[in-house]
């Protein structure tokens, strides 16, 4: 499967050939059995409504292929021989995910199939940029790959900037890449499958598939820069380009503000990313009233980024924003700011339309979203 979760595929019955069925029968068991857990091939039979004997092929076939495993027998106490339960190989899989969107750090972990954290580590980053940056990413890589305990099914990848659906960092200013073949390289370097997402991207797969979020979301992802994933109608939104979500560098009003990486002036980056909130802070901190210059930036920071989303959440009829990013600085104030403007400028409603909330992990869902991507691409599981 080369396809993202939430990405539809087009084509008509006519087209289907008999192996795509088998491919989505497979596809199906292995999706059962990682949300409902261990079952038995009967209890499979009945869930996906096809015949036992179709049932116990496919799962001899995902046995072979080291997807799935019996357990041994239920302790259900039903007449008659006691059923062999069967599960995904839940402890003889793993996944590496890796995040390159936090400030001044590149992360990665080892997951298991249920997007828990086995091991992880991380490599602080200076103010370098470029080739330096990619050099340090594949070593993270090999450092991450010695760290599994069990079979790797492939690395996920979240990085800032554009990324098209074959894995090239289009652009990504605040790491200085433009056109980098990210995929090529980490699979060159590993020989191991790899995804590779916008951070923003892989964070809302990470609220969606195991977090609280709701089939009409905007996930705002704050760090080294902002970016945002949408997922509309249970499906993520990709864009003409590749770049949906991409509300870093939109100019938010009319009245100057910084220069920006990308060379313009007033973007959403300038405002609300973790370096400009931080350096804002220790400006306020010096000033001669600290708590109340803290308190007008976080709400001036919120109201920049409620006048970026609005737009976007009216036209979508989106039912959820959820923010992610370090909790000491969007917690309070900036979270206050953020719904109080969105609501003033939606169209009235009651109950309100729209809620504004903070992620649930926010400090590994770039991670646990990237593990989404692999497990999508290598079980047909999202």
């Amino acid at each position: 499967m080369n396809e993202s979760p939430g990405v539809r595929t087009a084509g008509s019955a006519s087209g289907t050939l008999p192996s795509d069925g088998r491919a989505r029968n497979l596809s199906l068991v292995r999706q059962t059995l990682h949300s409902s857990g261990a079952m038995s091939r009967a209890d499979l039979s009945r869930a996906l409504g096809l015949t036992r004997v179709t049932v116990s092929d496919l799962v001899a076939d995902l046995m072979e292929r080291g997807h799935v495993v019996e357990l041994g027998q239920s302790e259900k106490g039903r007449p008659g021989k006691p059923a062999i339960l069967m599960d995904l190989n839940r402890r003889g899989l793993q996944i590496i995910g890796m995040d390159l969107a936090e400030n001044g750090v590149l992360r990665a972990a080892v997951l298991d199939l249920d997007g828990n954290i086995v091991d992880r580590l991380e490599r602080s980053i200076g103010p370098e940029t470029g080739e330096a940056v990619v050099s340090q990413v594949l070593q993270l890589a090999s450092d991450a790959v010695e760290l599994a305990t069990a079979t790797l099914l492939g690395i996920g990848v979240g990085t800032p900037g554009i990324v098209s659906p074959d894995g090239v960092v289009v652009e990504a200013s605040n790491l200085g890449w433009k056109n980098v073949r990210l995929r090529d390289r980490l699979q060159q370097h590993t020989g191991l499958p790899v995804l590779v997402s916008n951070d923003a991207d892989a964070a809302v797969h990470a609220e969606y598939t195991f977090g609280d979020g709701s089939d009409d979301m905007i996930l705002v992802k704050i760090g080294r820069g902002v970016g945002s994933g949408l997922i509309v109608g249970g499906q993520r939104v990709r864009g003409a380009h590749s770049g949906a979500g991409e509300i870093g560098h939109v100019t938010v009003g009319t009245d100057g503000g910084d220069m920006c990486n990308c060379g313009k002036t007033g973007c959403l980056e300038t405002w609300v990313s973790v370096p400009n909130l931080e350096r804002k802070m220790a400006e306020a901190a010096a000033s001669p009233e600290p708590e109340a210059a803290a308190d007008a930036l976080f709400r001036e920071a919120g109201e920049r980024l409620a006048v970026a989303l609005a737009p976007v959440v009216g036209a979508l009829d989106l039912s959820e924003v959820v923010l992610s990013g370090p909790p000491h600085l969007l917690d309070g104030q900036l979270l206050k700011s953020v719904e109080a403007t969105l609501l003033s400028r939606l169209l009235q409603q009651d109950p309100a339309p729209v809620s504004v909330r903070l992620a649930d992990d926010a400090p590994d869902i770039v991670l646990r979203g990237t593990s989404v991507l692999v497990l999508w691409n290598q079980l047909g599981v999202a």
